[in-house]
């Protein structure tokens, strides 16, 4: 098993002060994994703190302790709901808890970023809105995360069945990590028979949420000559075309998740949001969000094909090339100018162009830094651009990470403005003059 913690060991010692200014001081002097004993490796050195009393649950019936999770494999998620980060590893969560679906229990440790991520009931909506299933608690005063010395988000730990702590990790692409770890846990402690199989109880948020013909529509886009509306309907994996009076006209995709091409009914989305109409064209580019993919539906001919991405999220940097044959990363939002579609790629925290005659995918604007940078447009640092909008030769964009309105030229020779924000921990909810 040493050979899978390695990697993961070094953040144990990493205490002092986090990245949302809580103080780690409370934090266990945890060893150095990658110098420990097999048997040490699983059993753990430190007892896992307990959950602190008072703090509010979702997906939950009554607040959890973890001496209650006796027996099973428990997995802290650290979190916040409005990074792009977070997002990303609830696929491989989800892939974790169905194959250890006995053994495993994901706990969602919500430690907030800015203040009005504090809210139990914005957390519960978030909870729907990502389909999040296992429980969450309410970190609102860092106490969970400063008891384990977390320093970014996402992070993770790892607690075995007897409740000591095994390790810590952070970042994205947790699965392959976890995986081996899961496994050979899972096999230790059920040899030894102190691994508790009893499927765990969940009250998931989602069952208690109201039906509606929309879920967490995402964006829409309008035009008045063709009196035509659409909407991205993106928890019912769908887009609607409709009247800008409300009446629909067309549903596109068949509501469950995948990435498929087709016709309106079977076609698949998942979780679509942005959406650009080009109406004199009868055509709707879609940011197919969760599938890192940019898709065209063809409102004559009642189609859906796929212009960019393979349905897996780029996990290296800058790499252009043919639409189809690249990987994307969080597309949130298209434009189309001439024969250029602009992207808004907030997973790498850029905007991208697709040339929809070479099928071309460029960077146009970004280092991929997570930051607000003003300069020329590939040195500029963007912080998970999530909207794009064009005014005249500017191209407007707003930036989700640091609640900031930017804008650029089209021109390649352009450079990034920032109109509105001052930061990636500044969230800007403040009426007054622009750059106060």
């Amino acid at each position: 098993m040493k050979k899978h913690l390695t990697w993961i060991s070094s953040a144990l010692l990493s205490l002092g002060l986090g990245l949302a200014g809580a103080r780690a001081q409370d934090a266990p002097p945890l060893g150095d994994l990658a110098t420990m004993s097999l048997s040490e490796d699983l059993q753990g050195t430190v007892r896992a703190p307990e959950f602190p009393p008072g703090d509010e649950w979702l997906n939950s019936d009554h607040p959890l302790t973890l001496q209650e999770l006796k027996g099973k494999i428990v997995l802290l998620d650290f979190w916040t709901y409005c990074c792009i980060n977070c997002m990303h590893v609830i696929p491989d969560l989800k892939r974790l808890e169905e194959k250890y679906k006995d053994s495993l229990v994901v706990i969602g440790v919500h430690s907030a970023k800015f203040k009005t991520e504090k809210d139990t009931d914005n957390i519960r909506q978030a909870v729907r809105r990502y389909e999040v299933r296992h429980p969450v608690i309410n970190d609102a005063d860092f106490q969970v995360w400063s008891s384990y010395g977390i320093r970014a988000w996402p992070s993770f730990a790892l607690i075995n069945p007897e409740g000591k702590v095994v390790g810590l990790t952070s970042g994205e692409g947790v699965y392959d990590t976890l995986d081996p770890i899961l496994a050979e846990l899972t096999d230790h402690y059920r040899q030894a028979g102190k691994l508790n199989l009893t499927p765990f109880p969940y009250s998931p948020e989602s069952v208690k949420a109201p039906q509606s013909l929309l879920a967490y529509p995402g964006k829409l886009a309008a035009d008045g000559p063709t009196d035509r509306l659409v909407i991205s309907d993106s928890n019912h994996n769908r887009i609607l075309v409709a009247s800008l009076g409300g009446a629909i006209q067309a549903s596109v995709g068949s509501g469950e998740e995948g990435l498929r091409d087709g016709d309106f009914k079977t076609a698949r989305f998942h979780h679509p949001q942005g959406v650009f109409l080009d109406a004199a064209a009868g055509k709707i580019y879609v940011a197919d969000t969760e599938n890192h993919a940019i898709r065209l539906i063809d409102l004559k001919a009642k189609t859906v094909t796929t212009l960019a991405g393979t349905g897996k999220q780029a996990r290296r940097l800058n790499q252009e090339g043919k639409g189809k044959t690249l990987d994307l990363n969080s597309p949130w939002d298209v434009l189309k100018k001439g024969d250029l579609l602009y992207i808004a790629m907030a997973g790498s925290h850029q905007i991208w162009t697709l040339d929809l005659k070479t099928n071309d995918a460029r960077v146009f604007a970004g280092s991929a830094r997570e930051d607000l940078l003003d300069g020329p447009l590939r040195q500029a640092a963007l912080a998970q651009t999530s909207g794009l909008c064009a005014g005249g030769e500017n191209l407007y964009f707003v930036d989700s990470e640091t609640s900031s309105l930017r804008v650029t030229g089209f021109a390649p020779s352009s450079s990034v403005t920032t109109l509105v924000g001052r930061g990636l921990f500044e969230f800007g909810d403040n009426d007054g003059p622009a750059d106060g």
